[in-house]
C-alpha cells in the first residue's frame, strides 16, 4: 500500500529524546538506542513520517557562539532554570557537514535506524539547510568562493552581518546566513547563490542526502528565490529549487520535499517542485481567534492545499497548549487537521507541553502531562486513521443560519469527508467565544427517506435524523463555545 493521500508526520527533536534515553541507561545513547516498541507505537497512532531534527554534524565554532551570545542563553535559562553548558550543543541549523553527527552513532547507525522504520512503514524526513553553513564549515577552507564577502564598509554599516573567518590561508570577512528581514544568525555563513558553483555544490549535497532518507524539510526555503536573495544581498542568482528537486528524483524517484516557506511564497515552492509547503497562514489565522478569515483561507483549491503542511507547533513556534487556551486548542487543531494535506504533529504536542524547546539545546525540562488534552489527540489521531480522512475527498460546506437574523451562523467552520467505500464524515467547529446556530448544507444527494445516525467521534453522543430532512434543510447544530464535532454517518 502506498502512501495516503493525506500523510501524518510526526517530528522529534532528536538531540533531546538522546538525552533521555542516556539518563535511562545510564550511558550516552546513539540512535541505535531508539526502542523499536516507540516506532511501532508511533506507526499505530497513524503517523507516515518520523522527521528528525538536528542529525547533522555541527562544530565548535557555532557552539561556542550558542554557549556566550547573551541573548540566547537568557532564552535557555527560562526554558531549563538549572542550565549546564551540556545542555547547549549549539543549533542544529548551523550545519558543518551533512553526515550523521558523530555523538548519534553516525551515518550507520542512521542506515540501520532507516531500515527499522521501514518495517514498521515509517518513512524518514531529514533537515537541508539551504541558506547557510555552520561558521566552521570545511568549504570555509576549501571553498570560500561558495560565501557572500564583506567589506570593511560592509561590517561598519552592519557589524552584525558580518564576521572574520580566520583561515590557514588568510582570514576573511563573511556575511552571516539571514533573511533579509532581521540580523544575521551569528552561528552561520551566508552561501553564494549567485555563484552557479555554490549551487552545484548544494545540489551534490542534496543528492547525497537523498540516498539516507526518504524526504527532506528544507529551512527557509524562500531565502534562496532569486528575487528574495537579490533583495537580500543585491546579486543575481539563477533558480536552485526546479533544477535541484528534478535532480535529485532522476536519482531517487519519489523522494519528498517540505518547504519550510513565508511570506506568501507557498505556491511558488509548490511549483518549483516542493511536495508540501508550511501553512503559517492558517496557523496566525487560527491564533487570531476569528472564523471567516479561517474558512476563507480553506476557499482555495486542493492542488494547492492538498500541498499544505497543518500544524499548531513546531520547533520554530510556541507550544500550542501555551497559545491556544485549551477549548481553543482543541477546536484549531480539528480545523487545521481534518483540513487537506499533510498533517504535521511536533514531539510534546499530544502531552500538553508548555515549554518550547530552542535548536541550540539538547535537553527539555521536566513537565507534567496534560491528560484532557492527551486524551483529545488520542480521539483526533483515531480519525486521521480512518480511510475516509487519509484518502477520501473533502469538501468545505455552507452554513445557513438557523432563523432569520441570527448571524452566528458565521462563526462555523465545516467540512464533510466521504471514502470510495461510501464511509462519511462530517467535521463541525464553532470558532468562537459564544454559543452558535446553523444548518450545515450536506454535499450528499443520496440521504433519501431513510433514517441517518450521526455518531460524534470526538465525544459520546449520538443523533438519529431523517434523510430527507438533512437533504433539504441540512443538519441544525446548536454548539457551545470552541466546540467541535467529527460526526461519523451511517445510513439505519
Amino acid at each position: 500500500m502506498g502512501e495516503p493521500l493525506y500523510p501524518s508526520l510526526y517530528q522529534i527533536n532528536t538531540r533531546v529524546w538522546m538525552t533521555e534515553l542516556a539518563r535511562r541507561l545510564g550511558r550516552p545513547a546513539t540512535l541505535d538506542d531508539i526502542p523499536d516498541a516507540e516506532l511501532k507505537r508511533l506507526a499505530g497512532l497513524g503517523f507516515d513520517w518520523v522527521w528528525f531534527l538536528s542529525v547533522w554534524q555541527t562544530g565548535q565554532a557555532g557552539q561556542r557562539v550558542s554557549r556566550t551570545n547573551p541573548e540566547w542563553r537568557k532564552e535557555f535559562h527560562e526554558t531549563l532554570p538549572d542550565l549546564s553548558e551540556d545542555d547547549i550543543p549549539g543549533s542544529g541549523f548551523a550545519i558543518t557537514g551533512y553526515t550523521v553527527h558523530k555523538n548519534l552513532g553516525g551515518d550507520a547507525a542512521l542506515a540501520r535506524l532507516r531500515r527499522r522504520l521501514a518495517k514498521h512503514r515509517l518513512r524518514l524526513m531529514l533537515d537541508f539547510v539551504p541558506n547557510h553553513t555552520g561558521l566552521d564549515h570545511p568549504w570555509v577552507e576549501t571553498h570560500p568562493e561558495y560565501y557572500i564577502r564583506g567589506t570593511e564598509t560592509d561590517l561598519a554599516r552592519a557589524p552584525a552581518n558580518y564576521t572574520w573567518v580566520k583561515r590557514r590561508s588568510g582570514d576573511l570577512l563573511l556575511a552571516h546566513g539571514r533573511d533579509p528581514f532581521f540580523p544575521g544568525w551569528p552561528d552561520t555563513l551566508q552561501l553564494n547563490y549567485g555563484n552557479p558553483a555554490a549551487q552545484e555544490a548544494m545540489t551534490g549535497e542534496l543528492v547525497r542526502i537523498a540516498g539516507q532518507c526518504d524526504g527532506v524539510r528544507c529551512d527557509m526555503a524562500m531565502l534562496v528565490l532569486p528575487d528574495v536573495f537579490e533583495r537580500t544581498w543585491g546579486l543575481r542568482a539563477a533558480e536552485f529549487w526546479p533544477r535541484a528537486t528534478q535532480r535529485v528524483r532522476e536519482k531517487v524517484p519519489g523522494f519528498r520535499f517540505m518547504a519550510e516557506v513565508y511570506w506568501d511564497r507557498e505556491w511558488t515552492l509548490q511549483q518549483q517542485g516542493f511536495d508540501y509547503t508550511y501553512d503559517k497562514r492558517l496557523y496566525d489565522r487560527l491564533r487570531e481567534g476569528h472564523a471567516r478569515p479561517v474558512r476563507e483561507h480553506l476557499y482555495a483549491g486542493l492542488d494547492f492545499q492538498n500541498k499544505l503542511a497543518r500544524f499548531l507547533e513546531n520547533h520554530d513556534e510556541p507550544r500550542a497548549a501555551a497559545t491556544f487556551p485549551k477549548e481553543t486548542h482543541r477546536a484549531a487543531a480539528v480545523v487545521a487537521f481534518l483540513a487537506p494535506g499533510l498533517r504535521f504533529f511536533h514531539q510534546g504536542q499530544f502531552e500538553g507541553r508548555q515549554k518550547r524547546i530552542s535548536p541550540h539545546l539538547g535537553r527539555a525540562p521536566e513537565e507534567t502531562v496534560d491528560r484532557p488534552i492527551s486524551e483529545f489527540y488520542d480521539r483526533l489521531l483515531a480519525i486521521l486513521r480512518l480511510p475516509a480522512a487519509r484518502c477520501g475527498s473533502w469538501q468545505l460546506l455552507e452554513c445557513a443560519p438557523a432563523w432569520e437574523g441570527n448571524g452566528s451562523c458565521d462563526a462555523f467552520i465545516a467540512y464533510a469527508w466521504q471514502d470510495s467505500g461510501d464511509a462519511r464524515l462530517l467535521v463541525a467547529v464553532n470558532y468562537a467565544a459564544h454559543a452558535s446556530q446553523c444548518y450545515v448544507r450536506l454535499p450528499f444527494a443520496d440521504l433519501g427517506a431513510g433514517q441517518w445516525r450521526l455518531r460524534d467521534l470526538l465525544g459520546d453522543v449520538a443523533y438519529e435524523r431523517e434523510g430527507r430532512d438533512l437533504q433539504s434543510r441540512g443538519l441544525y447544530l446548536d454548539v457551545p463555545a470552541w466546540q467541535a464535532q467529527v460526526f461519523e454517518m451511517k445510513a439505519g
